[in-house]
């Protein structure tokens, strides 16, 4: 999937009242969609993190600015990336501050926690963000305040709920300690941080989807096994992603030939923890979800 950045001035959206059809935010192809949407001054920086552990930066200034019907620029235009890197995560800086910290998961279950100061320092080609090993690759990044809850979750349906302090401050290029421990075919698919109100959904290959409320999951200690997320069939297949939302959040579910349906999600009733979820999408053949996305607010809901 290609990640297409685009910079407008909000005079672009004139203000509306709530209840309305909206505007159109940006060009896009007819399988795109928006899953970031940031209000950022022109000297704030975006940070992006690469799967194979490099972090790049780019001030808001250097996105070219456009209407707001633009397609935007790739970002591989915009950034020296390496052959065969994909991105991992987006994080937006307003200022490099003490008292912020950087939480980052792989694949195989590691998670490391660093101060923010330690990438204040941007370098034209990026910089490692993490020390990775044995063929694993960063799957999620977040920014925290040192006093969160951490949420990961694997491809076989596993889970672990633990407390941010769990987890020491390490330098820049640290590998990391153990946030699960995972079984030989397992591996993290996503991380979330854990907010107030908020329930958990996760997402299968097969279509299917859940929706959990938080007090289902029990904190424990870090580099456990974790507990049931949601079961794993033939039926429903393993987990392609998760996400934290709420009532008025939609979801998008993007397919291996391509196909996209944009899922409300209030209509996914909440339900247990050890549960294979309800059906999402219908899929045909050997046709199979491979991404999933909380879709980014934006001004279509404010349209006089």
């Amino acid at each position: 999937m290609k990640i297409w950045l685009l910079r407008f001035l909000m005079p672009a959206y004139r203000k509306q009242r709530r209840g309305g059809k909206g505007v159109s935010g940006a060009g896009m192809r007819e399988e795109d969609f928006v899953e970031h949407l940031f209000i950022a001054s022109t000297h704030d920086y975006l940070l992006v993190f690469a799967n194979k552990g490099k972090v790049y930066w780019i001030k808001v200034y250097e996105i070219p600015q456009a209407g707001r019907l633009s397609k935007g620029k790739a970002i591989v235009n915009l950034l020296n990336l390496e052959p065969k890197e994909a991105i991992s995560a987006l994080i937006q800086v307003k200022e490099f501050k003490e008292g912020e910290f950087l939480v980052m998961a792989t694949h195989k279950g590691q998670i490391k926690k660093t101060d923010l100061l330690a990438y204040s320092h941007p370098r034209k080609g990026g910089i490692s963000a993490i020390s990775l090993k044995d063929n694993d690759e960063l799957v999620a990044c977040k920014l925290t305040n040192g006093a969160e809850e951490i949420f990961l979750a694997t491809k076989e349906g596993k889970a672990i709920r633990f407390p941010e302090t769990n987890v020491r401050e390490m330098g820049r290029t640290a590998s990391g300690v153990r946030g699960i421990s995972l079984s030989k075919k397992d591996e993290v698919i996503g991380m979330e941080i854990i907010k107030k109100d908020a329930t958990i959904i996760t997402v299968t290959e097969g279509g299917f989807g859940k929706r959990t409320k938080m007090d289902e999951y029990r904190s424990q200690s870090r580099g456990g096994k974790g507990i049931i997320n949601i079961k794993t069939t033939s039926a429903n297949g393993l987990v392609v992603g998760l996400n934290m939302v709420n009532d008025d959040d939609e979801l998008m579910l993007i397919t291996s030939s391509a196909m996209i349906v944009r899922c409300p999600i209030r209509d996914v009733r909440t339900t247990g923890r050890s549960t294979q979820g309800v059906r999402l999408m219908r899929l045909n053949g050997q046709d199979k979800v491979v991404a999933v996305a909380r879709l980014a607010a934006s001004e279509e809901d404010e349209e006089e």
